[in-house]
């Protein structure tokens, strides 16, 4: 993730959280209360990528010199406690040698109370424009389905800013309390419809795929498509080896339903005729191009590279497309 990301905000409201708890007393909703960091799993399927490198070597300095200052949210289950809002706090915290945490303990959720939290403490620390790809088709898809009603949605968001001191970023605002169709809900993030659609798409990948469109090894036009595979079917692709094309891809879907791995291996091993001709396609890279952008590539990784660009861009000028037609106004 990137390490000039917001930095934590210092407030007051934690400050006074932190305050010790008597073990003897009633904890009030809400306080914190220090909690052994062997005591908590991270939540299942947790959908963000945690930080790494300098974001979070800066991280665990902060804690050595501060202490977490913001508590984390954890949720209590019958079968022990569940990380909702901290996951990066909890690893920096062991990091620096922290065996407690203060965190709020947050009982009688529902799965779908306890995934806003996890989906909305992330867009209060970090832009929508700064998550990866499979983040902002998770975000999309927790907005999309509308798991909660919006009133008990609000409470949560504004539970969530009080704690970190932050606003969610959110364009429009969330008065609406019927399913929203992909035109409006791309109007809140400057996206067209069409990419809400495509990013949607990025939720029905596989693990490992979803990971590899993050990366850029798979291009993401290429990864929506391979999406209308069933899972036993991508597992099957994954299997071979081979990191489909664009048209490959196209071969796999002709048989969506059916494939197998005798059907597979053909098509990932030897490109049709129909391919072969557009592989056959010829454009000149300028060599102050090549020498910027496309050092040590290989003409597939140019290619995959250069899909990506133009996705992008096409991405970027519906977004403005929209903009231009007043989304979101006021």
């Amino acid at each position: 993730m990137k390490a000039n990301a917001p930095k934590r905000k210092i407030f007051n409201d934690a400050v006074d959280l932190l305050g010790s708890v008597d073990a003897h007393l009633e904890i009030p909703e809400n306080a914190a209360q220090m909690f052994p960091v062997n005591g908590i799993r991270p939540f299942p399927g947790h959908p963000f990528h945690l930080y790494e490198g300098e974001r979070l070597e800066e991280m665990v300095e902060s804690i050595r010199e501060h202490g977490i200052l913001v508590p984390v949210i954890i949720w209590k289950r019958d079968d022990g406690y569940v990380m909702l809002a901290g996951h990066n706090r909890m690893r920096a915290a062991e990091m620096a040698g922290m065996t407690e945490i203060p965190a709020i303990v947050k009982e009688d959720l529902s799965e779908q109370d306890a995934y806003v939290y996890v989906i909305e403490t992330n867009l209060i620390q970090r832009a929508f424009s700064e998550l990866a790809i499979s983040e902002k088709a998770v975000v999309l898809k927790e907005r999309y389905d509308k798991v909660l009603s919006q009133g008990k949605r609000n409470d949560i968001i504004r539970e969530l800013e009080k704690l970190s001191g932050m606003k969610s970023e959110v364009t429009c605002g969330h008065d609406d309390h019927r399913l929203k169709s992909r035109d409006s809900l791309g109007e809140e993030y400057g996206l067209s419809g069409s990419s809400v659609a495509r990013l949607l798409r990025v939720n029905h990948l596989i693990p490992e795929y979803r990971e590899k469109v993050d990366s850029g090894e798979l291009p993401f036009m290429t990864g929506v498509n391979l999406s209308y595979l069933s899972e036993e079917e991508q597992r099957i692709t994954l299997a071979a080896g081979v990191m489909p094309d664009a048209d490959q891809v196209k071969k796999l879907r002709e048989h969506a339903g059916s494939l197998t791995a005798e059907m597979v291996s053909p098509i990932l091993n030897r490109p049709d005729k129909q391919s072969q001709r557009r592989q056959g396609f010829s454009l000149k890279i300028p060599d102050t191009w090549r020498e910027k952008y496309f050092t040590g590539m290989e003409k597939k990784q140019i290619a995959a590279v250069i899909e990506e660009a133009l996705e992008a861009w096409v991405m970027g000028k519906e977004a403005a497309d929209v903009q231009s037609r007043g989304a979101c106004k006021g």
